[in-house]
Parts: C-alpha cells; sequence; structure tokens
C-alpha cells in the first residue's frame, strides 16, 4: 500500500533500481510487511482444495517475480517444503530475502534482475509462478515477452497467480490515467512514485492470459470505494492453470 502525503517524488519515468533499493531501505513511499501476502495464501488454499492433484509437491519449484524481501516464496518453501527461485530489481531487497531464507535454511535461490529479462529457470520446470503487482511496471512489448516466458518456464498444468490493478470501477485509476497519462494507453505516471504502471481493464486482461491459461478465479477487489468516494486502488487476482500446448 502506498503511503499518504508524502512530497518530492522522484523524477518521472521508467521504474529505478534505486528507488526500490532505498525503499527497502527506509520504506519511505511503500508500506512494506514480512508476512505472506493474504491474497496469494487465500490462492494456496483455494488450490488445495480444488486442483485435480496436489499443486504444491515437495520438491517442486515455486518462481517469485518481483519477490522483495521474499516473504512470499518463504511461505511457499516453509509450508509446503518446495524449492523456491526469485528475483527483484532491487539488491537490497535480494539480500534481505536470502538471509531470511539463509536463517531458516530454505532452498531458495535469488537474484537480483529485472522482470524485463529471461527467466532464470529451465524450460517445464516450475509449478507455480507468483507475480504480485510486478509486471504491471512492463511496457506493451514487455509483457508479451514476459508472459511468453512465464509460459515457458511453467509445466503443463502449472498455476500462475497474478495479481494486478484493474480500472472497472476504480475512480482513483480513471482518475490517474487523465491527469498523470503515460506512453502507451492504460498507462499513467504515479504522481507519488514517479514511475509508470499500467492498469488492466478485465477483456484485456483475458485476453493476454487465456491463449495460454484456464483462469479459474477471477477476483476483483472491493475496497476501492468508501462513503462513495474513491479510496483505495482495485486490484484483481488471477487462478490461472496452464494449458496443455
Amino acid at each position: 500500500m502506498y503511503k499518504k502525503n508524502k512530497k518530492n517524488p522522484p523524477v518521472k519515468g521508467k521504474i529505478s533500481k534505486s528507488f526500490w533499493d532505498k525503499e527497502y531501505k527506509t520504506s519511505e513511499h511503500l508500506i512494506l510487511s514480512d508476512e505472506p501476502s493474504s491474497d496469494m495464501v487465500k490462492f494456496t488454499n483455494w488450490a488445495e482444495r480444488n486442483s485435480e492433484w496436489f499443486p504444491f509437491p515437495k520438491q517442486g519449484l515455486v518462481l517469485d517475480v518481483g519477490c522483495g524481501n521474499g516473504r512470499n516464496v518463504i511461505y511457499m518453501s516453509e509450508t509446503y517444503k518446495m524449492r523456491g527461485v526469485g528475483f527483484d530489481i532491487s539488491e537490497v531487497a535480494v539480500n534481505q530475502a536470502s538471509r531470511t531464507a539463509g536463517s531458516k535454511k530454505l532452498g531458495i535461490d535469488f537474484f537480483v534482475q529485472s522482470a524485463k529479462d529471461t527467466l532464470p529457470v529451465a524450460d517445464e520446470k516450475v509449478d507455480v509462478v507468483l507475480d504480485m503487482m510486478t509486471s504491471h511496471f512492463l511496457n506493451q512489448e514487455e509483457r508479451g515477452k514476459y508472459l511468453a516466458e512465464v509460459v515457458r518456464v511453467l509445466k503443463p498444468f502449472g498455476w500462475f497467480f497474478f495479481k494486478s490493478f484493474i480500472i472497472d470501477e476504480d475512480q482513483h485509476a480513471q482518475r490517474l490515467l487523465k491527469e498523470n497519462p503515460g506512453e502507451e494507453a492504460g498507462t499513467y505516471i504515479h504522481p507519488k512514485i514517479g514511475v509508470a504502471e499500467h492498469v488492466w481493464g478485465e477483456e484485456e486482461l483475458r485476453a493476454y492470459l487465456e491463449p495460454h491459461f484456464t483462469i479459474h478465479k477471477f477476483m476483483k477487489s472491493h475496497k476501492h470505494v468508501k462513503d462513495g468516494k474513491a479510496w483505495k486502488r482495485r486490484t484483481v487476482s488471477v487462478y490461472a492453470e496452464k494449458k496443455r500446448a
């Protein structure tokens, strides 16, 4: 969640390593947590109950894109005894994640890289990919290449847990697109942190995922309006299972 009333945001432009390094040192603009995402935990609980076979096998592999301090991949490794790979653009965040995983003696490898880069896993080796509020920083061309990489590394019938911003009924997002437009449709420059963010429409997101995935759940958040006014940003969580080629 973004903190309020912060002045002097970074210069407008693409997201930078230096911004995120500073955030993981100071939490100046964002509220960061060591606890796993509640939305991801809901996904794992749902998948355990509804998958045709157990989706999180012991010694299976989970890939966390934009892992931050590692809280989510660490939860998966601790809970299901899975191996993990996590990467983030911030070296500070990756160092934090590595220290925590090392102290717990978990089998997780962490890297410093961008979601724009080739994913650091061989073809069809991953059981679960986590993308929570990461790939919306990519531009349209980069998002296409990124999804191709996710499809490449996932096993057939592997799971993709995807969380991002969605514009449907989000007054705040609509205002941002109008007042702070980015270079591409559906993209704005965030006025507090100074970076480009993409906000999805439902049809757009379904068209992005459905050629490669069966979408089992498509859930929009419901805390974006309070007392009839724009409040929190609206998000969408998608439970997607890779189709067999």
